[in-house]
This record gives C-alpha cells, sequence and structure tokens, in this order.
C-alpha cells in the first residue's frame, strides 16, 4: 500500500511536469543525486566475479542457456524482494531486531547446507538422460535456487540497506520511490551482464555437456558453492 501510495504520488507530479526529462525528473522530484556514480558503481559491482556468477556459469555448463538465464531470473528476483524491503522499511525493521535477524539467518543457511549437501550426493546421469532432465521443472528448480539464495541472505539486505540511502538526499520526500528506482537500475544492469554470462558461458560448454564426469564434478562444485554459502551465512553476526 506504501508503495502503490508512492506511485500515485509520483505519477500526479510526472502529469504536471511532462515537459521535463525522465532523468532530470527523477533526480530532482525523487532527490536522487550522483546518479552518474551510482551507475558507475552498480555497474562495477554487477561485473565484479562473486558466488552468483559461479552459479549462473555452472547451471549454463549444465542446461545450456535457458539454465543459465534462469538462475540469473532468479537471482535478480531475490534481490528485487530486499530492495522491495529497503524501500518501505521492513529490511531496516528486520535487521533491528536481534531475533528476526537470527532466524532470517538459521533459515537461510540451512537451506544453503540442504540444497549444498543434496547436490554433492547427487549420482552424475548419463548425457542423454541429463539432456532430458533440462526441462520445465528443472530449470523452475534452478529459479527457485537463485531467488531463494538471495532471499534467505540477509548479507544481501544489508548491502542494500547500506547502498541505496548513499545516493538519495536525506530530505526526499520520496524515498520509497527514490530506493525502487535506484534498485531497479541496479538490478536491470545486472540481469542483462548475468544473461551474457549465461550466453557465453552455454556456448563455451557445448562439448562438457556431452561428459557425463564433467557434469558430476560441475554439480559437485555447484553443491560446494551453496554449503560454502551455508556457512557464511551461518557465521554472519546480530546486526
Amino acid at each position: 500500500m506504501i508503495v502503490l501510495h508512492c506511485l500515485e504520488l509520483a505519477h500526479a507530479q510526472w502529469k504536471g511536469r511532462q515537459g521535463m526529462e525522465p532523468v532530470k525528473w527523477m533526480v530532482e522530484t525523487l532527490g536522487i543525486h550522483e546518479l552518474w556514480l551510482f551507475i558507475l558503481s552498480g555497474l562495477l559491482l554487477n561485473v565484479t566475479p562473486g558466488p552468483d556468477t559461479a552459479y549462473i556459469i555452472g547451471r549454463s555448463f549444465q542446461l545450456g542457456w535457458r539454465g543459465g538465464a534462469a538462475a540469473a531470473t532468479g537471482i535478480s528476483v531475490g534481490c528485487l524482494v530486499h530492495v522491495f524491503g529497503a524501500a518501505i522499511g521492513l529490511s531496516a525493521l528486520f535487521m533491528a531486531s536481534s531475533a528476526a535477524f537470527t532466524v532470517l539467518k538459521w533459515v537461510g543457511a540451512a537451506y544453503l547446507l540442504f540444497t549444498g549437501v543434496q547436490m554433492l550426493l547427487s549420482r552424475s546421469r548419463p548425457p542423454a538422460e541429463a539432456a532430458v532432465a533440462g526441462n520445465e521443472t528443472s530449470l523452475a528448480r534452478v529459479f527457485w535456487q537463485g531467488a531463494l539464495t538471495n532471499m534467505l541472505n540477509p548479507k544481501v539486505a544489508l548491502f542494500f540497506l547500506a547502498f541505496l540511502p548513499q545516493f538519495v538526499a536525506a530530505e526526499s520526500a520520496h524515498k520509497t520511490l527514490a530506493f525502487l528506482a535506484l534498485g531497479l537500475i541496479f538490478i536491470t544492469s545486472g540481469t542483462l551482464w548475468c544473461f551474457g554470462i549465461a550466453a557465453f558461458a552455454a556456448r563455451a560448454a557445448g562439448r562438457i555437456r556431452q561428459s557425463a564426469g564433467a557434469m558430476a564434478w560441475i554439480n559437485r562444485a555447484l553443491g560446494g558453492l551453496f554449503v560454502y554459502l551455508g556457512i557464511r551465512v551461518a557465521m554472519l553476526e546480530t546486526r
């Protein structure tokens, strides 16, 4: 409801300033400053390799472009949830509660560890059977793994809470919309970059997908990645 109310206010102000360029309107009305620095910082953060990149590459190797794209979309949706949380203040309230932070931390860690161990213990499939596995159900699983990995990670929420306010004026009357606008810019550029990574990895992995042994090692590597992330989330200190 808060977001909808802010959107209605913004729409009314936009109708009164239809001659103004969208970027100028966004900067002046929403109180966003140093937009160029935000975009540059976002691009640098998005192109820096990390666990999300490793997950997208691994799924692209396994399932091709569609698998990598599903992983990238899931990761972006998970980030979008935290952007909405930061925009409406839920993330700040959530992080202020030691009990809530602890619950999210342990739920996230348990999910990551369970997924990782499950992947480590899974058996390799012949190439033909592995190709059949790349169906809609598998893509949905890949999507939700990427989404939940971010949704249940308090560190992602802390990142957006620390990063977005630096580019919004303290006196802005539309902080919610400003956070949403900046978050969407950040996520859009990141998603496009991740799609590019997925396409490149899928093209480079044509022969790898024909080897059951290589696919098994990729699956183990992804399982190890989830276990590592689970341990890292479990070690986060209460804010």
